[in-house]
């Protein structure tokens, strides 16, 4: 980890930072935060944060990665991120002192460093290049996602889905005998909150895909066999 921070022309993925916090940290500094508090294990599909719950904490992946979510009075649940080792996550509450604004899920096993409220902020104050890379970090999310939601309006939903599955095989993928495995285990449903859709609409897609030989499909894992036709569904050879 050599303290770089994202530079400006680099494609982000639409669910994981350019560059995890722990990395753009010194290696003074990336130890000292870690010291701050215990480690904790997580086994799979743990809520490790919750929406408007008070902020008591920060939580600093060590291993495993964690899907952060929102939902809205109707019951409909959107996927905002992906966080994986070297991210942070309940670092917008400790800063502004409001409620969490999204819950954090662990995807599978995982552990984290969980450092106070009051142990991180002191950190910041004491650390003010370390602030500084935080509050970059922290702009970069929202450039983010205004370019995720501004791309995603001008699209249709088979679009959306494609450009989702292309995504999270060009981060979150390996190659098998059959096909690129998905690594990311989310519900039709966690798929539907990703690309602002109905999960009836999804599933259907779904069954489309698989009937023309672009997935195969399990009880949440996925293989993507033929990308090119995703890529020409958004009209884009750039993806992976």
């Amino acid at each position: 980890m050599d303290g770089s921070t994202p530079s400006e022309g680099v494609r982000v993925p639409f669910f994981q930072d350019r560059v995890p916090f722990l990395a753009c940290l010194e290696d003074g500094e990336r130890a000292e935060l870690l010291a701050l508090g215990p480690k904790v294990a997580y086994k799979a599909r743990t809520e490790v944060i919750r929406e408007h719950d008070p902020s008591s904490h920060v939580q600093l992946i060590v291993r495993g990665r964690l899907m952060v979510t929102a939902g809205s009075p109707n019951g409909y649940v959107a996927l905002l991120a992906l966080r994986r080792p070297g991210d942070v996550v309940g670092e917008s509450a400790a800063l502004t002192g409001r409620v969490r604004s999204a819950t954090v899920t662990t995807l599978e096993a995982a552990e984290c460093v969980l450092v106070s409220r009051e142990g991180f902020l002191d950190f910041l104050a004491r650390r003010p290049g370390a602030h500084r890379k935080l509050s970059a970090l922290l702009v970069d999310r929202v450039r983010a996602g205004d370019r995720r939601a501004l791309e995603l309006a001008s699209l249709t939903v088979r679009e959306r889905l494609a450009v989702l599955l292309l995504d999270l095989a060009r981060s979150h993928s390996e190659r098998t005998e059959a096909g690129l495995l998905l690594t990311v285990p989310l519900s039709q449903q966690e798929l539907a909150g990703s690309v602002g859709a109905s999960r009836e609409a999804i599933v259907r897609l779904l069954a489309e895909l698989r009937a023309s030989g672009v997935l195969v499909t399990a009880r949440r894992k996925m293989w993507l066999r033929r990308p090119e036709v995703l890529r020409r569904i958004v009209g884009d050879e750039g993806r992976i």
